[in-house]
């Protein structure tokens, strides 16, 4: 380390992307010339596992020839609904999913299948697992990527799925410190502000953290959230010293890296500026400023880190102190592409587990025995959509509705994501009240028109099954006498469980991991 230069010491501190399969010039220049040694991939940059593994490989060489050290490889691969890897490769459940199986066995086996998928590529880093505490259900961003609105069982399960990742030697980044689970804000879009004093975060939304630290967990991620009772200058957690040393280093004693979510993200972008946010960041106490998309900010950022070098603003050992810890981890987590094979990705073993982990987390709010389900049934649902920048780009092809009547022989009807009076009146003109009614609600917490649909065929006397297919806080503003299921996600493995469910076959013996 003692012979890097500044330029070479900073690109260990920036963590950035770019929109192609293959190494771009602009990314060529920014790992050659900006000295990039730390890349963020997403589904745009992911074909299949072969051209991953080549990717990544060219990706570690490319910046072991420019700047001599390994890299940091990295992905948002949670699961459920935030994943980046092709649809075709293993899918595992999505965290509040696995909290719904009660077992956080499940939540080790779901991180060692990620980790062996994505080390057999050649992807070292995991930005998983999330120990935000599900506490407002009216949150737009994490709702099901939280284990539950219990923090010893965010706890628990995030503890286990780090533990998962780390056994197949791929490095978990726990997030969002210091909790991103009660905002009533997307951060990708707005700045949230969290008005609670240290004492409640340390009852509540820190206990994760706080037992991830006591675990050895290696890398934390930083939100983008005002904590004004933490922070008497009223700056986002990315860019607070009280939130990021005092706290996270000082108080919880934190040695692992400090690393921030994107600062493109509009409550840092919009409100502060990307480049003079990374400074702050690291005057704060972050590590890795990570910057995914825009070359130019990235190289504003840079220019500016070494401005605030230069002038004594960030000091010289604080850098060096950070790249040696940094540099320390990348050892520890090195690929080895020799040993990577993408060959093993698609086993029945690791298929029949995600199948397993989906039917145990499948549940049932309430509801006496389920109505038989056949011929005569009438299925409805919207297509989902993507409700958040977090979210992966969904399957267009996939209709709950039309998955379903196909199976049972029965009637699809298709509704808009948010039903008008019109359509719930449509629909109730093309059914009668004795039909079966099994509705597949997406996020209708956020669109009321399906709640009202599904209460007026409730109330006009049918039977209903209604199934959430993605945040369960729907079911709560349902009408007693609906027999109600939590699915939690919109995807096939998913569909093929809740078909054993109506048939019967097994047991929806989840159980809810949220408070209603």
């Amino acid at each position: 380390m003692l012979s890097m230069t500044l330029r070479e010491k900073i690109g260990q501190m920036i963590m950035t992307g770019f929109p192609a399969c293959k190494i771009t010039a602009e990314l060529l220049e920014l790992i050659s010339e900006y000295k990039i040694s730390n890349i963020i991939l997403f589904s745009h940059n992911l074909e299949n596992e072969q051209q991953i593994y080549e990717l990544c490989k060219t990706l570690d060489e490319t910046i072991r020839e420019h700047i001599n050290t390994p890299s940091f490889l990295s992905i948002d691969q949670e699961g459920g609904v935030v994943r980046r890897l092709p649809k075709e490769m293993n899918n595992i459940p999505g965290a509040m999913l696995i909290g719904a199986t009660g077992d956080k066995e499940n939540a080790y086996r779901a991180g060692k299948i990620t980790g062996e998928e994505l080390k057999a590529l050649g992807i070292n880093v995991d930005l998983a697992p999330v120990l935000d505490v599900n506490s407002n259900p009216d949150n737009p961003v994490i709702g099901v990527r939280s284990y539950s609105s219990n923090p010893d069982m965010v706890a628990g399960f995030g503890i286990s799925m780090m533990k998962g990742l780390q056994s197949a030697g791929v490095m978990p980044v726990v997030k969002h410190f210091p909790g991103h689970g009660d905002t009533a804000v997307d951060s990708h879009l707005g700045l949230p502000v969290i008005d609670k004093d240290i004492d409640q975060l340390l009852k509540c939304e820190l206990i994760p953290f706080r037992k991830a630290i006591e675990e050895g967990v290696p890398c934390v991620m930083s939100s983008h959230i005002l904590f004004p009772k933490l922070d008497s200058q009223n700056r986002p957690a990315t860019m607070s010293k009280s939130i990021l040393t005092d706290l996270l280093r000082n108080r919880l004693g934190f040695q692992g890296i400090i690393m921030t979510d994107c600062m493109e993200m509009g409550a840092i972008k919009d409100n502060y500026g990307t480049a003079y946010g990374a400074v702050e960041a690291i005057k704060a106490g972050a590590q890795i400023v990570c910057i995914s998309h825009t070359p130019e900010l990235v190289k504003e950022a840079i220019h500016q880190i070494e401005q605030a070098v230069e002038n004594g603003e960030i000091a010289v050992d604080w850098i060096d102190a950070a790249v040696e810890n940094i540099l320390k981890y990348k050892n520890k987590y090195k690929n080895n592409y020799q040993n990577s094979n993408p060959e093993p990705l698609y086993s029945e073993n690791y298929k029949s587990q995600i199948k397993e982990m989906v039917e145990a987390g499948i549940t049932k709010v309430s509801g006496e025995e389920l109505p038989e389900v056949g011929d005569k049934t009438i299925f409805i649902s919207s297509y989902a959509y993507q409700s958040t920048l977090a979210s992966s780009a969904v399957n267009k092809q996939l209709h709950f509705a039309d998955y379903m009547a196909k199976e049972f022989h029965g009637t699809s009807i298709d509704v808009p994501v948010n039903p008008r009076k019109e359509d719930i009146n449509k629909v109730l003109e093309r059914t009668d009240s004795s039909s079966l009614i099994v509705y597949g609600l997406y996020n209708g917490h956020m669109n009321p028109g399906q709640i009202k649909l599904v209460n007026a065929l409730c109330a006009r006397g049918n039977p209903v099954i209604a199934i959430t297919l993605r945040n369960p806080t729907d079911l709560s503003m349902l009408n007693q006498g609906i027999h109600k299921i939590a699915a939690y996600e919109y995807n096939e493995t998913v569909f093929k469980a809740l078909i054993k469910v109506l048939r019967k076959e097994i047991k929806p013996a989840g159980k809810l991991p949220v408070e209603q």
